[in-house]
């Protein structure tokens, strides 16, 4: 290789060196996108539950769990009130239906619906509030009892409300 190529190899690699130094990339396992210059609370108030169909422990589990994910995925301080974020709401439904039906004309399975509403505020830039209403279903085996599979299907279906949540509020996908 004589020198003239050497030096010409030299100088490409360094534009391209200094071409890849310019640019940054940034990515965040948790999937956030917060600058946590100007935004360092969020609150998370407790969510009623206003269903017609009441589970008892309900509300403490999602509003339990929404805190615990932004606990674990983000560096916010997480408030009862009074957050630079804010979230409230409350569960607006809790339903059983029948879902497939068998060859003997019964239903084979049966579906668990939980429908939460939810009031974003975004104090830091007031133009990403908003107001929307959530759901996720898990369906379970007709023939079993709701108590007996009630806990597992609500924890499946608190994970997925609480992670649409978060995508939409500091993920924003």
């Amino acid at each position: 290789m004589d020198c003239k190529s050497a030096l010409h190899k030299l100088g490409l690699l360094s534009c391209v060196l200094i071409l890849l130094s310019g640019c940054a990339i940034s990515y965040k396992f948790n999937g956030a996108n917060i600058n946590y210059e100007t935004t360092k609370s969020i609150s998370i108030a407790d969510f009623p539950n206003n269903a017609a169909m009441v589970n008892p422990t309900l509300s403490n589990d999602l509003s339990e769990g929404i805190r615990n994910l932004y606990q674990r995925q983000t560096r916010l301080q997480i408030l009862r009130k009074g957050g630079d974020l804010e979230l409230e709401g409350e569960i607006v439904g809790y339903d059983i239906t029948q879902g497939a039906i068998s060859a003997s004309s019964y239903a084979s399975e049966s579906k668990l619906t939980i429908r939460v509403t939810v009031r974003f505020t975004n104090n830091i830039n007031p133009e990403e509030s908003f107001e929307r209403t959530y759901s996720a279903y898990q369906t379970f085996d007709a023939s079993r009892l709701l108590s007996d599979v009630q806990d597992e299907l609500c924890a499946v279906i608190i994970t997925e409300i609480a992670e649409s949540i978060y995508n939409d509020t500091v993920a924003r996908w």
